[in-house]
């Protein structure tokens, strides 16, 4: 059995970011959730409220020996906008901002250095939150596979197909 790592990540609407990290070669689970924030039972409702203090985010599973979190984290960085704080697109809120929730030293360091070599390349200050994974809640079942299961939705044509169109062209030898 492969050795897995996890990482989680938030960066707007949690249905972008899993239906891209789906994609991925080398992701072995992609679950929906939240974290960040003090709330010891979010829940989609009480986190879009912004007063949970929580983030949609995504808990990125995947085999090292076939990725590596570098290239997690840079199709991280382009598949949001990491300089917007609390907001992506028309997700406006504390909930969507950009958040990486490390476990260990070495993800930090790795995230530190990812953060800084993006931050050459945007014009206006990186916002990304930077901060130790205290717990991750998963969410709902009817927020997991989101996309795949509601590909025809407004939401899903307008926001998440032109970040997976993005994804194709930038990222296709990674895809599988």
């Amino acid at each position: 059995m492969a050795k897995t790592e996890s990482i989680v990540l938030g960066g707007g609407c949690f249905w972008c970011l899993e239906a891209a990290y789906q994609m991925i070669r080398g992701v072995t689970k992609v679950t929906s959730g939240y974290a960040g924030g003090d709330d010891p039972k979010p829940n989609y409702y009480s986190v879009a409220s912004g007063r949970t203090g929580h983030a949609e985010v995504v808990k990125v599973e995947f085999d090292p020996s076939i990725i590596k979190l570098e290239d997690i984290l840079e199709v991280f960085f382009t598949i949001h906008d990491p300089t917007t704080l609390n907001r992506q697109s028309y997700d406006v809120g504390t909930e969507y901002r950009s958040i990486i929730l490390y476990m260990d030293n070495e993800q930090k360091q790795i995230a530190e250095k990812s953060i800084k070599a993006v931050a050459a390349v945007w014009p206006n200050p990186i916002v990304t939150e930077l901060k130790p994974l205290d717990k991750f809640f998963e969410a709902e079942p009817e927020q997991q596979n989101y996309f795949k299961s509601n590909p025809e939705r407004a939401y899903c044509q307008i926001i998440i197909n032109p970040k997976l169109d993005k994804l194709r062209k930038k990222f296709a030898e990674k895809l599988v």
